[in-house]
Order: C-alpha cells, then structure tokens, then sequence
C-alpha cells in the first residue's frame, strides 16, 4: 500500500530528476584511468637438447655494459693519445678539440718522461707542437669479463686530418681507452683501460725511409700495452623473470663456482628479478673464454651427475655434432661425470672421442695422457693440434715431455710450433731461453729441422728451432742505404758487421759469432756501462 508521503516524494524525484541530470551533465569529469599491469620483459630462449636444464637454457649473458639481450662478444675500446720521440716526422696540426683534450690528459699523466721516449723536459703546449709528436688513434678489443690487470695488444694509428708522415721509433704516451665511439671531451663513458709503451711497425722497414717504399708507417702496435683498469662483472638476463627462479640460478652457479679468496662479491649476485650479475673468479683470470662456456653449461639441478654425464654421452653419441657443447657441460659437471666419459677415450669416432678426452683433461684426469699422447700422433691435423695443447697443460708427467720433444720435428710445421708452445708452458729443458734487454725473448729448441718463428702478438718472441743453427758462409748483405752491411768469408769464424746510424758519418763495426741466436741477440741489445757487451 502506498501512502501519501511515499507518493508525493517519488513524484518530486521525478520531478527533479531532468535537473539533475542537466547539472551533472555540466560537472567536468575525469578521465578513466588504466589499470596498473607488470611491463612483460620476458624473452624466448630457443635451446637445443644438449643445453636443456643449464644455466644457458634459462637466461642470456650480456656484456657488463650491454642493455638488451645480446649475444656474448668482446668490446672494442678507444681512445685519442700522442706518441712521442718520434724523428721530425710529426705533426703540430691537430683538430683544435683534441688539442684541448690531450692538454687535459697532461695534468693527469706524466709529461716529457724519458721512459715514453721524450728525453727533454717540455710543458704539455710544447710537446703537443713538436714534429716528434703525433696525435694517433689507439684502439683494441679485450674480452668480456676480463678482470682488473689484465694484459692485452693494441693497434695505433695516425690520425688522419694531421699531417703525420711517420710513427717509426715511437713511443705512446698514456691514455685512455673507452668503450663506445670515439671522442674527445663532452660526455664519455668511464675509461676502462690505459695503454703505453713504444710502437712495434714493420721490422723489415728501413729506418726513416718514409716515401722510398711501400711499407705503411702510420700504423703499427703495442704489444701487451694495454691494460684493464677495473674489474668488467658480466651479467646473465633471465628470460622468464621471477625471483624465485632467479634465485634457483644463483644457487647453482654458487655451487659450481663458490666464492675464492679475494672476492669481494660471490660469483652470481641477483640485482632483481630478471638480471644477476656475475664476477669471474680469479682462478679464471686468464681464461675468461673458459669461464664463460663453464658457466652457461653448467646444470641448474646438479644432484646426481653421473645421471646427467651418461644422458649428455647418449646424445653425443646420436649426434656427433655436437660435441662441443657435449664437452663444456662435462667440463662443467666436474670430476664426478670422469667414470662415465672415460669410456669414450678409445671410442672409434674422432669427435666423441675429442670431446671426452678433452674434458677429462681439463679436470686433470690422469687415465687421458696415453690416449692424448696417441692422438697427438695419429688423429687429423685438428685433433692432433688439440691434443698438443691439452697435453701442455696436464700435471707433471715426464712421458708427456719426452713424447712432445719428439713432435718437434714432426713434419708438419704447425705441429711443430704447438709442441713448441706445450714445451713453454710446461718449462721443459728443451726451451732453452734469453731475455734481451727486457724487449723480446729469444727461445733456442732443440730439433734437427731448422726453424725461425717470430711472434707478433702479446709476448714478443724469437724462436730458433736448432741449438746450431749458423747463417751460412760466405755471406754479403747491404740493406738500409748501405747503412747496415754484414760480411764473412767461408771458414770465418766470425761475421763482420758494419752499422752507420743516420747522423753519424763514421758508423762502426763489430765481429759476432755467425750463429742466429747471436745476430739476433747483437740487433736487439743497447750497449750501458752495465752491459757493455756489443749491440746495435
């Protein structure tokens, strides 16, 4: 039953209710607004069978400073420097910017010191404006992950808007070397390295003969002389994000790399739920590449190994392809997968058979010398070098050292220097070695096939296979516009020398024993009142 006043108030409503509705109408709303939602960086990982259940199945190794999921490379630094102690063949035109950075670099670094070549003292506007100073470019590759000290080459070059004829008898000043582009001043990213030393350019070039042939002399390199600065920690992206499988991650990797003596940080760290960062061990330090390849093979459930081993061995076994990967993921189980992939040290098939021997080598398992040893020998030029190096770098074994003595006259040149190479890194007797007035090293190897090998990466190095290798008599040479003559008869018992340098019109001349090793120790070596021994 309605009553009177419930009546009169539904009328009234409806009365009213056009107004209202007019009213709001005129009320300025706002706008919807969104939903809060997660932004998905979440990414497919496409894995193959052998890399199911490792770290590599699960996320992506970045660079220390890569922002996107990109593929594992090494990083190209730069950097503008001046060398110094050059022959009036360098330049005072520089690009005003670059003048002014370099000034820069001088309140920073030593200026005019006698170990960069520069043997008077001149404030940084006089260096800059001598001819025996050019701007070059400096630029090298060091690997991903490398850590602080480590060594590496680099390539110098001139730049191009000066009029630098020459970088011949150079020295680099220090500098430093940053990822990214090239520049000089306003906003760079923080120097990862420096670099110095003298510049190593075609030996066989005469000395300040610019113009009289071919030979480039505005680019040359420096050996080792360039070095990391600070650490460069690498990072793995996970591709589906979550801290609970972020963690899982960071517990395996842990596990297989505990942390060692000296770092500050264990080696995986989680920074959120999508990225850890990883620091190299220093027992990697050296070998970064290995570290690497450990790591991304390495299981995420790492219970009971032998299970894993015997599964990757059938694999293997199916699909010979892929033996390297089969190899990294032993290498990365450890000690534990031995029992299983000795089974394969005599296996018919090359790649099976490498790919075990070379795990077990890399966890020192004693069973893998006699079948290395027979590899070194027998298998394909490939395998043969492989076997070599791993050989190099097993626990002392006398057998391993009489086998790779005999290598050295094998008669395939290249098995040759990589027992060579082994010899070095085991110190054998058979290396017999003279350092050169702290410039190069000269190494004497006992064979009966004469051999000369020079190095011209990291190391520098003179090997002469022959303890009696002698130049053959009799013997003329005139090079350098007559500047540099040699002379000995058939029957001498020494070869005469002749050396004039450019602004002396004497020169003068020396007698030395007609072996290599002694020419060679003649051209490198500078005469001091503490080794007085004779040297051009």
């Amino acid at each position: 039953m309605i009553t009177r006043s419930s009546y009169v108030v539904s009328r009234l409503v409806v009365a009213l209710f056009p107004m209202f509705a007019f009213a709001c109408s005129n009320v300025e709303k706002a706008d919807p607004q969104p939903q809060s939602a997660r932004v998905d960086h979440s990414f497919q990982i496409d894995t193959p069978q052998i890399l199911r259940g490792t770290i590599a199945s699960e996320a992506v190794l970045l660079g220390w400073d890569s922002p996107v999921a990109e593929k594992y490379q090494p990083v190209v630094v730069r950097g503008y420097g001046l060398v110094v102690g050059l022959h009036g063949t360098g330049s005072r035109d520089i690009p005003p910017q670059i003048r002014a950075y370099m000034l820069g670099l001088a309140s920073k670094y030593e200026v005019g010191s006698v170990k960069y070549g520069d043997r008077n003292s001149r404030t940084p506007d006089e260096l800059i404006d001598s001819p025996d100073t050019a701007v070059v470019i400096v630029e090298a590759v060091v690997p991903q992950g490398a850590v602080k000290g480590t060594l590496f080459d680099v390539r110098v070059s001139a730049d191009p808007r000066t009029g630098t004829a020459s970088l011949e008898g150079g020295s680099l000043w220090t500098t430093e070397l940053r990822p990214g582009a090239l520049t000089a001043g306003g906003a760079q990213a923080a120097a990862l390295a420096e670099a110095h030393g003298p510049l190593f350019i075609n030996p066989f070039a005469e000395p300040n003969a610019v113009g009289k042939d071919s030979i480039n002399r505005l680019s040359g390199r420096i050996m080792n002389g360039g070095v990391i600065l600070k650490d460069m920690p690498l990072k793995l992206r996970v591709g589906s994000p979550g801290h609970t499988r972020v963690a899982m991650l960071i517990t395996a990797i842990n596990t297989r790399f505990p942390k060692e003596p000296g770092m500050r940080d264990p080696t995986a760290r989680g920074e959120s739920d999508e990225s850890i960062q990883i620091t190299v061990p220093p027992s990697y330090r050296d070998d970064v590449e290995t570290f690497v390849q450990r790591l991304r093979h390495t299981s995420i459930q790492q219970a009971n190994p032998e299970a894993i081993a015997t599964s990757i061995k059938r694999i293997l076994l199916a699909s010979p392809v892929v033996a390297d990967a089969a190899c990294w993921r032993w290498q990365a189980l450890g000690p534990r997968c031995l029992p299983v992939i000795k089974e394969l040290y005599d296996y018919s098939e090359e790649a099976p058979r490498m790919a075990a021997l070379e795990a077990g080598a890399k966890l020192q398992h004693p069973l893998v010398t006699p079948h290395l040893i027979t590899m070194a020998s027998e298998g394909s030029l490939k395998a043969r070098l492989k076997a070599i190096a791993l050989l190099g770098k097993l626990n002392n074994d006398p057998q391993i050292d009489v086998e790779l003595r005999k290598l050295l006259n094998d008669d395939d040149i290249e098995i040759r220097l990589a027992a060579y190479e082994s010899l070095v890194e085991r110190r054998d007797v058979f290396v017999h070695r003279e350092i050169v007035d702290n410039k190069f090293i000269i190494d004497v190897v006992e064979s009966g096939k004469p051999l000369i090998y020079i190095t011209q990466v990291g190391q520098p190095r003179i090997v002469i296979f022959g303890t009696s290798l002698n130049i053959d008599r009799p013997v003329t040479l005139t090079t350098w516009s007559d500047r540099l003559m040699m002379k000995g008869d058939a029957g001498d018992d020494e070869i005469e020398v002749y050396y004039r340098a450019e602004n002396d019109p004497k020169g003068s001349i020396n007698r030395i024993t007609p072996s290599v090793e002694a020419l060679a120790q003649f051209l490198g070596h500078r005469t001091t009142v503490d080794e007085p021994d004779p040297g051009l």
